[in-house]
C-alpha cells in the first residue's frame, strides 16, 4: 500500500492540513473516508442533510397544490388525482419519512446540545433510532392512516 502522502509532507506542510502521527506516518489533520471507518454517526449526519433536500422538494409539491387550488376546481382536481396516484402516494411516505426524520434529528442534537449523548454508546443509539426511526414511524403512521381511510 502506498503512502497517502509523500515523506516528509507534514514536516513541510505550513498550512496546518497534516499532523505526524506516533508512528512516524503523516496523516491529514481531518480524516478523510480513506482512513476513517464509516460509523451510524456518518449515516445519520449524511442521512439529515440529505433529508434537506428532499423537503425543499416537498415544499415545491406543497406550493404547486396550493397553486392548484388557487387555479380553481380543475387544476385543484388533476393535482388531486396525482397526489393520489402510486407515484403521488410513494412522494406522500417519501416525505413522511422526511418529517419524522427532522423530529428525530432535531430531538438528537437538542439532547446533544445540552451536552448529553455525546458518549460513543449513547450517540451510536441515538444516531441509530435518527436513521431507522423515520422509517418505522412512516410505516406505522401510513398503516394508520389507510386502516382509517379503509
Amino acid at each position: 500500500m502506498s503512502k497517502p502522502f509523500p515523506d516528509g509532507a507534514a514536516a513541510e506542510d505550513q498550512t496546518g492540513r497534516f499532523v505526524v502521527q506516533p508512528n512516524g506516518r503523516p496523516r491529514p489533520l481531518s480524516p478523510h473516508m480513506q482512513i476513517w471507518r464509516w460509523h451510524v454517526t456518518m449515516a445519520a449526519s449524511i442521512l439529515f442533510r440529505v433529508t434537506i433536500g428532499a423537503a425543499s422538494v416537498g415544499a415545491i409539491l406543497i406550493t404547486a397544490w396550493l397553486g392548484a387550488i388557487a387555479f380553481g376546481p380543475d387544476a385543484h382536481a388533476a393535482a388531486t388525482d396525482f397526489l393520489s396516484s402510486p407515484l403521488g402516494l410513494l412522494i406522500g411516505f417519501g416525505l413522511t419519512v422526511v418529517l419524522f426524520s427532522f423530529f428525530l434529528n432535531g430531538t438528537r442534537h437538542t439532547i446533544n446540545d445540552t451536552g448529553n449523548g455525546l458518549t460513543p454508546k449513547t450517540s451510536n443509539v441515538l444516531s441509530w433510532i435518527s436513521v431507522i426511526g423515520p422509517v418505522v414511524l412512516a410505516v406505522a403512521f401510513w398503516a394508520a392512516l389507510m386502516g382509517a381511510s379503509a
